[in-house]
């Protein structure tokens, strides 16, 4: 007779199939179980036919990964433990010693580190271009470029680039394009479809799914979209190579927000909007940076993309007139009650940041307008009556003695 831990652990009983809710279930595996040694041996990791270890799949994450792609208007998907993993596993895939990637200068932070961190120490060269300049992007374009990302808009400063002829330009040179797509999050625009009846598209596109997808503030992912089958088996060779996975439970958590992703969005861009609007109108403001706001760099290109109704999502920065102090700017940020200090955007909660723009940019983008101190929004699910009035409280400190 077997102990009964042994039963425990080897009981015979598998509930019935045919089971089905408005949620999908939750698999959590390392070790997958083959029938036997022939299905062991048969069974192929690279395609969503079978499962053969946890890293290279569950049920659920090949749940999410349909829907992401279907989201981005992709035919291929693949989840990583956050964005920046996106970004990184993107450019390992594709990059050698001796190749190039070109970056705008308004690129997010980490993705610029990355290139000067560990793909300068690997012989992994890299350009900065000004992303509303594309005759730059093709004059820096050479024989050792292998990778160019586009960011629409761009990170903090918001700018929003042309990026049809951005794309123009790196197919007509053969050289693939990538684009961080958090912002759009698949619903402002397609990376893919950029020009209607055109084919005109972005090769990779990539989201932080830890902002709107997963809209709670509380995941790390990140996903990356393809359409080329070749494509994404260079990429997913890399993936599995580097060990990267994803948990079922944080799986499980964007796949329930996932059916919500359009109503939020649209929260969060109609606050957004609101607020921008009226700082535009407080004579502590110099500049309101949002792409859906005449006056905006790429103001027209975000236009042109998204449409004259179109979606832009939450975010949007403010630089203060030069004659507050970075000091005084801090003092408004510590004022805000609603809005937390915090980094990352896309969830529930109203989050705010000051940046020190002229640390972050290079010289080809020193003509930089601005000498007043910027402070990036991220609009919650709050009211927005309750947010402006949190903003006009904290405006109070910029008058107090330092």
């Amino acid at each position: 007779m077997s102990k009964p831990v042994t039963d425990l652990i080897h009981h015979p009983y598998v509930p019935p199939a045919g089971f089905h809710a408005p949620q999908p279930g939750v698999f959590k595996a390392s070790t997958v179980i083959f029938a036997n040694v022939a299905a062991m041996r048969a069974r192929d990791w690279k395609h969503k036919n079978g499962y053969t270890y946890g890293l290279h799949g569950t049920p659920t994450t090949f749940l999410l990964e349909e829907r992401i792609a279907a989201l981005e208007g992709g035919t291929q998907c693949i989840l990583v433990p956050s964005g920046l993993a996106a970004i990184a596993n993107v450019g390992m895939a594709l990059l050698k010693a001796g190749d190039e990637v070109l970056l705008p200068d308004n690129v997010y932070g980490p993705s610029r580190a990355l290139a000067d961190g560990e793909f300068a120490a690997w012989g992994i060269t890299h350009q900065l271009y000004d992303p509303l300049k594309p005759q730059d992007l093709e004059a820096r374009i050479g024989p050792k470029t292998r990778l160019v990302w586009v960011e629409a808009p761009g990170s903090v400063t918001m700018e929003f680039p042309d990026l049809a002829a951005l794309v123009r330009i790196c197919r007509a040179r053969g050289v693939t394009c990538a684009l961080d797509n958090t912002w759009g999050a698949g619903l402002a625009f397609r990376g893919f479809d950029l020009v209607p009846g055109e084919g005109l598209g972005v090769d990779i596109s990539v989201q932080a799914l830890t902002k709107y997808p997963s809209g709670g503030g509380d995941v790390l992912m990140g996903s990356i979209v393809t359409r080329d089958e070749k494509l994404h088996q260079r990429i997913k060779l890399t993936h599995m190579r580097v060990g990267w996975g994803v948990g079922g439970n944080d799986a499980e958590a964007v796949l329930r927000s996932l059916p919500s992703v359009a109503l939020r969005y649209r929260a969060h861009d109609a606050a957004a909007r609101q607020l921008a609007q009226w700082l535009a109108t407080r004579p502590e403001v110099a500049q309101v940076l949002h792409p859906a706001l005449p006056g905006s760099p790429g103001h027209a290109h975000w236009q042109a993309l998204c449409g004259e109704q179109g979606l832009a999502a939450g975010l949007f920065s403010i630089v203060f007139d030069p004659r507050f102090a970075t000091q005084q700017v801090d003092a408004f940020c510590d004022a805000l009650a609603l809005f937390k200090l915090g980094y990352s955007w896309g969830g529930p909660l109203s989050l705010v940041v000051p940046y020190d723009i002229p640390a972050m940019r290079s010289a080809q983008l020193a003509t930089w307008p601005h000498k007043g101190v910027l402070v990036r929004f991220s609009v919650g699910l709050e009211d927005a009556q309750d947010l402006q009035a949190d903003i006009a409280q904290a405006l109070e400190a910029l008058q107090r003695p330092g």
